[in-house]
């Protein structure tokens, strides 16, 4: 078996590491879109799985707190 194969199988435990490193990534990225009304990125981060890069990404790079602009 190849190496995708193996880490994608049911039984493998770093496969619900994978999904569980995801989703809480994924829920963090989308709370502050939301809360921050970010509606575009709020919807692309709900469709687009990238194992919790773009959620990082966005979290780093675009994510302006509401407390900072008051």
């Amino acid at each position: 078996m190849d190496t995708v194969s193996q880490v994608l199988n049911f039984n493998n435990p770093i496969f619900y590491l994978i999904i569980i490193w995801s989703l809480i990534w994924k829920g963090i990225a989308l709370w502050y879109s939301a809360r921050n009304k970010k509606l575009a990125w709020f919807v692309i981060l709900l469709i687009v799985n990238t194992v919790g890069i773009l959620e990082i990404i966005y979290l780093i790079f675009f994510r302006k707190d509401q407390k900072l602009n008051k």
